[in-house]
């Protein structure tokens, strides 16, 4: 396995993971209630929120709804399709 397979896969699992982060932190923010200082919500919001917080102060919530999740699995899904789709970067660089 070359190193570029094993960045690939890495990435990959990496990015895939912030993704299904910020889905999950999309289902929490129609749940108000929720105490995000607690587990398991805490494992959600530890890594979610460097990104989310820097983008709330650009991107005001619109009619009460917080759209900042939206915004980072669309840039997620973007640089993993960019880096691992099926004509990415990576993936060229492994053939």
């Amino acid at each position: 396995m070359t190193s570029v397979a094993i960045a690939s896969l890495a990435m990959g699992i990496g990015l895939g993971l912030m993704i299904l982060l910020f889905i999950f932190r999309i289902v929490l923010t129609w749940y108000p209630q929720v105490d995000l200082n607690q587990l398991p919500f805490k494992l959600v919001a530890l890594p979610t929120e460097p990104f989310l917080a820097p983008t709330r102060k650009i991107v005001q919530p619109f009619g009460g709804v917080d759209i900042s999740p939206i915004i980072w699995v669309g840039i997620f899904s973007l640089i993993r399709e960019l880096l691992l789709g099926q004509q990415g970067l990576l993936t060229m660089l492994t053939y």
